[in-house]
């Protein structure tokens, strides 16, 4: 098996590293594990794409580039430049240092990464390690991922669907904030959570030459999203896979809108 790793921290982020493992352990001895990722820390980019500008790619290995761009320019050259010649069978995002779960998965470089690998027909899967106080700051950080992706991964690339729409299926997987593997409750199929207040806010301060800042402030309130939720059942102990799509379409607005539109 061929995988293409990406990821919206960078590529000299920890997360990389434990994502090239888990390729690693994929693709078996006599797979290729190809790396094309940030050159720089891109987290909250979303799916955003540089288009009125070129970006430029340095190797630094037989299989590793950095881009100046963003997570999905990483996949746009891995797809369209690195790997033109041996496209990969899976692209892999992140595994990202904190969760991207309910509202934070619109902003995610990480997420925008595997969208933009799906809606190029190929399987991919963003994953994500959810920080709290029983891993923040422990001896491995993603203790949980490091031990539960590679069993997970092969559930889905053995059983799960993908190419079943033009907008091709994605998944999106957080691991648990756990510091001991004992307090992992297992894997939970999930939906995108939302929270009842806006994920973010503007901060402002003011300077020491009195010039006038705004820095972004992420709120709270996963403990009170659904059950069933990625947000509520990761930070319970879960970790989640949420079937994603590129497709925005309120399908469940149409009949309305027809009506509205009727007249």
């Amino acid at each position: 098996m061929r995988i293409l790793v990406t990821n919206d921290d960078g590529i000299n982020a920890p997360g990389l590293a434990v994502a090239e493992a888990i390729a690693a352990a994929i693709a078996g001895p006599d797979g290729e594990v190809w790396v094309v990722a940030p050159a720089f820390e891109q987290s909250g980019v979303s799916h955003a794409i540089s288009f009125v500008r070129p970006m430029r790619i340095e190797r630094f290995g037989t299989h590793r580039f950095a881009v100046e761009g963003s997570p999905a320019d990483c996949v746009l050259a891995g797809l369209g430049d690195v790997m033109a010649d041996c496209p990969p069978d899976l692209v892999l995002s992140g595994v990202n240092k904190g969760h991207n779960v309910a509202e934070d998965t619109l902003y995610s470089g990480t997420v925008g990464a595997a969208m933009e690998a799906a809606m190029h027909g190929h399987k991919a899967i963003a994953m994500s390690q959810y920080f709290g106080p029983d891993n923040r700051g422990a001896p491995d950080e993603f203790l949980a991922a490091r031990n539960l992706a590679t069993g997970i991964i092969g559930n889905l690339l053995a059983k799960a669907a993908w190419a079943d729409n033009r907008y091709g299926v994605f998944y999106n997987i957080n691991f648990p904030p756990v510091g001991d593997m004992a307090d992992v409750k297992g894997c939970k199929a999930t939906f995108q959570g939302h929270r009842p207040e806006p994920s973010f806010g503007v901060i402002p301060q003011e300077a020491p030459n009195m010039r006038r800042y705004l820095w972004l402030g992420h709120g709270k309130g996963n403990a009170q999203t659904e059950p069933g939720s990625d947000s509520r059942e990761c930070l319970n102990g879960y970790a989640t896979v949420t079937p994603l799509r590129a497709d925005l379409t309120a399908r469940d607005a149409l009949p309305a809108l027809e009506a509205a539109l009727g007249d």
